[in-house]
């Protein structure tokens, strides 16, 4: 099922970076302004059945209706990263594409710091994608944005399966992405992460709700968000769908990621950040406390927006700072500062 990636080239750097605004979405995303939707129709002419002219006079899709949002993300991802063949089924997760890129921009400056303020590029930047789901976003995004290079772990084979074929149908991508099946709900890094491999960041977008129950609520506030009224069903449609193992763990966000950071450090020489969303504020003090029983050096929490949504990034290390100078000398060579 799986393609190994390329022999990585060294990794390359940018200019210094400029901090971002946390009111509204990083400047280098590029979903910062409104839709163009003849652009994107004319990228994927299927958008154009689902856009219709908003009580405002303006194009827009109903962000309610998950067949619509796939066909946005289909086109985004054709316009803007050159993804070709994204098909998902409608059981699986279909994630707001500007907030996911966020993620990974804001991971881009995290490698800047101590780096002279540029952001390493190519495909020996490593990134390990924990829960990468069927649809993949984060490697299509960010080998697209950086070149690099990542290995994506999921609990689902049939996920795995839906993300391969995105990767057969586009050979650039298929290079630099590997998939491998996590067989224990339990573990996260544990039967995934060789113990002679380094990465230079994990990313991790966790399962926000401990019940099927507790996603239901949460799908209820969204659809009044949106403006509407949820669909009278006995059991109400998932805004923007999921399996339940993408939505819901023992312990739900907060359990999931102190058992993360936890297991982390089993392998604190294994990658220089790991990372994860959090999604609520109130899970940030079980978080902190969990750091500081790992024992980790340091961690940062980065704040994002995303319209009204606020949320967040964790990032800790366990290596100290001579530690990460030698890493970026040895791993990224002409992207380490003098």
């Amino acid at each position: 099922m799986s393609k190994k990636p390329a022999t990585p080239t060294p990794a390359q750097s940018t200019p210094r970076i400029v901090p971002g605004n946390n009111k509204a979405l990083h400047p280098r995303n590029k979903h910062g302004g409104r839709y163009d939707f003849a652009q994107l129709i004319a990228s994927s002419p299927e958008l154009a059945a689902f856009v219709k002219t908003n009580a405002y006079g303006d194009d827009s899709i109903d962000f309610a209706d998950a067949d619509a949002v796939r066909a946005i993300n289909r086109a985004l991802l054709k316009h803007f990263y050159k993804v070709d063949g994204w098909n998902l089924p409608a059981q699986y997760l279909c994630p707001p594409i500007p907030g996911r890129a966020d993620y990974l921009h804001h991971l881009a400056d995290l490698l800047a710091i101590g780096n002279g303020g540029g952001i390493p590029y190519g495909n020996a930047i490593r990134i390990l994608d924990i829960g990468v789901g069927a649809n993949g976003i984060y490697p299509l995004i960010g080998h697209s944005e950086y070149g690099w290079s990542f290995v994506g772990t999921d609990i689902d084979p049939n996920a795995l399966a839906c993300a391969q074929a995105t990767l057969d149908a586009n050979i650039s991508y298929r290079n630099a992405v590997e998939l491998r099946h996590q067989p224990s709900r339990a573990a996260i890094f544990k039967n995934v992460l060789h113990a002679d491999e380094l990465f230079e960041l994990s990313l991790s977008n966790p399962p926000f709700h401990a019940s099927i129950d507790e996603a239901m609520a949460g799908t209820e506030r969204k659809w009044k968000n949106l403006g509407k009224a949820a669909p009278e069903s006995t059991t109400p449609k998932l805004n923007f769908s999921g399996q339940h193992s993408e939505l819901c763990c023992t312990g739900g966000e907060e359990g999931f990621i102190c058992r993360m950071i936890a297991e982390s450090a089993l392998y604190a020489r294994n990658c220089l950040w790991f990372t994860t969303l959090v999604s609520k504020a109130t899970t940030l003090p079980a978080i902190y406390r969990a750091l500081k029983a790992a024992g980790v050096h340091g961690y940062r929490t980065i704040e994002m927006t995303q319209g009204q949504k606020k949320s967040r990034i964790v990032a800790w290390t366990f290596l100290n700072e001579r530690q990460q100078q030698a890493w970026r000398s040895e791993r990224w060579g002409a992207a380490a500062p003098p």
